[in-house]
């Protein structure tokens, strides 16, 4: 869209005909390449500053909160050596914070973490994510085959034009969430019984049943005093996996007429530190002293030793009780293969 459409001509007229490239660039790139990239995305960018205050308010969430003035008040930049090695690599600016927001930036970072699994990966609203990319995938592909009739949606509904072509630009930018609340009611009514049943369940707040696997398994497989801490998360991670493999191979799980299980997996590391994010503009640095920028997993040890925050989850329909046994059965076989 930005590099070819009325944006562009746009853009390049205001601000340079090189302009709408170069935002395009940015976009497309992974990782931050300059102080001005990092601004816009890295481990401590505007982007995520904004949307930590503004998700905490509407949610109302009481925890998560960080002292954003005093923040920008020790923002400062810095010239840092781009290579691990001292001898190694040129220099690149970039932000670091300045002595006094230690504790700031150790609470930036915890609160940042906290807001995931209280917010972003609450069970209810991973429910509702799970039920519509349920409900979307098996829409797009009746619409891709050209099963329109079975949908409940007339054949020229944006979904189904974008399901047919979905390579086109105005296809998908005709798709916004008016055009997915306006069609729950005509998907409720139609002739799939699944994609009837999914639509049901996001209109009427029918949501599904939700079984934490990673919770159940660490129940279940409680760490002995003498076992190393990272062997029994390796025992847990291997456990679930085993589950999921289980879960998926079995009939109820393959049976392409329903969604009876759904899957939910995330991982998220709190704070990456140099080795995983290549560069230091993707870090969050302080100035301590005459000396060169630290890390700030070097200087607290509570961001250093925050665990990856992991779940793993299954859910399945209110009723389906067929379903819900073959979980409990698989989890408990798992589990008790799981003990040392």
């Amino acid at each position: 869209m930005i590099a070819d459409s009325e944006l562009t001509r746009a853009l390049n007229h205001e601000l340079g005909p090189s302009f709408a490239a170069e935002v395009a660039a940015l976009i497309a790139q992974k990782g931050p390449g300059n102080l001005y990239d990092a601004v816009v995305s890295s481990q401590f960018d505007a982007d995520r500053l904004d949307y930590m205050q503004r998700d905490r308010m509407m949610t109302g969430v009481q925890s998560s909160g960080i002292d954003l003035t005093w923040l920008l008040a020790n923002l400062e930049i810095a010239s840092v050596r781009t290579g691990a090695d001292q001898d190694e690599g040129g220099e690149i600016k970039t932000l670091v914070l300045g002595p006094k927001a230690v504790q700031t930036a150790e609470s930036y970072v915890l609160s940042l973490f906290h807001l995931y699994p209280n917010v972003y990966l609450h069970k209810t609203t991973r429910g509702a994510e799970v039920m519509f990319s349920a409900l979307m995938r098996r829409l797009l592909r009746r619409g891709a085959e050209g099963h329109n009739g079975q949908t409940g949606l007339p054949h020229n509904h944006p979904i189904l034009r974008f399901a047919r072509e979905p390579e086109r630009l105005d296809r998908a930018t005709a798709l916004d969430d008016s055009v997915f609340w306006g069609a729950l009611p005509m998907l409720a009514e139609a002739k799939n019984d699944n994609i009837a049943r999914l639509a049901n369940g996001l209109m009427n707040r029918k949501l599904p049943v939700c079984t934490d696997i990673r919770q159940r398994v660490e129940e279940g497989l409680p760490r002995v005093p003498s076992e190393p801490r990272d062997l029994w998360q390796a025992r847990i991670a291997l456990t679930c996996n085993n589950i999921e493999t289980a879960l998926r191979e079995h009939s109820i799980a393959e049976d392409s007429s329903s969604d009876r299980i759904m899957f939910d997996r995330f991982d998220r590391a709190p704070y990456k530190r140099y080795q995983d994010s290549d560069t230091p503009l993707n870090r969050i640095l302080i100035r301590t002293g005459g000396g060169a920028p630290v890390d700030m997993a070097d200087l607290s040890s509570v961001v250093a030793g925050a665990e990856i925050f992991s779940i793993r989850r299954v859910y399945t329909f209110r009723g389906d009780t067929e379903a819900k046994t073959v979980l409990e059965n698989i989890m408990r076989t798992e589990i008790l293969r799981g003990q040392p």
